[in-house]
């Protein structure tokens, strides 16, 4: 099954595709789609949306998963960021594909075993999985975790990992 994971972003969005047959994961591509910072929000989220449609056309993911919102104290950048995911959202639905939802803790606790790990652990346990993958950035490092968690959980042994995680709270 070849999984796309989404990190939402009106900056930078990033995205990382992988092979999952059963336990076994490869590395396919991951990097990010950026908007001018200098352009009207509407054209910002026009160009994320072709570029992540461009991304799905080449790749062509059998399923994708994205990072649920992580509210903060700002409400305009959560509600920016908010846009953004829903932008992929529908780029992802304009190819078929309806996204799993992943809370940051839960992708955290799956690729790495702690619900508070900093990006720079993401980015070691991505590496860890994938020797020899170039990450483009801690962005395309947390897509390509939270395809990683999808992989997990909606593969063999996904109802263990699920139980696990319960367990640890």
């Amino acid at each position: 099954m070849r999984v796309i994971g989404v990190d939402p972003g009106l900056r930078q969005l990033g995205w990382g595709v992988i092979e999952a047959d059963g336990n076994r994961l490869r590395h396919v591509a991951n990097g990010h789609c950026c908007s001018d910072a200098a352009l009207p929000l509407a054209r910002r989220l026009q160009q994320i949306f072709r570029a992540l449609a461009e991304v799905i056309a080449a790749h062509a993911p059998e399923a994708a998963a994205i990072e649920q919102t992580f509210v903060n104290r700002d409400g305009q950048g959560t509600l920016k960021l908010g846009q953004a995911r829903g932008v992929a959202m529908l780029a992802l639905a304009e190819a078929g594909l309806m996204p799993a939802e992943y809370a940051p803790n839960t992708v955290k606790k799956t690729v790495v075993g702690s619900g508070h790990a900093a990006k720079g652990q993401i980015a070691h346990m991505v590496s860890h999985h994938f020797p020899g993958a170039k990450l483009a950035g801690p962005d395309a490092a947390d897509a390509l975790a939270i395809a990683i968690c999808h992989a997990h959980h909606s593969g063999p042994g996904a109802a263990r990992i699920a139980a696990a995680l319960r367990a640890a709270g």
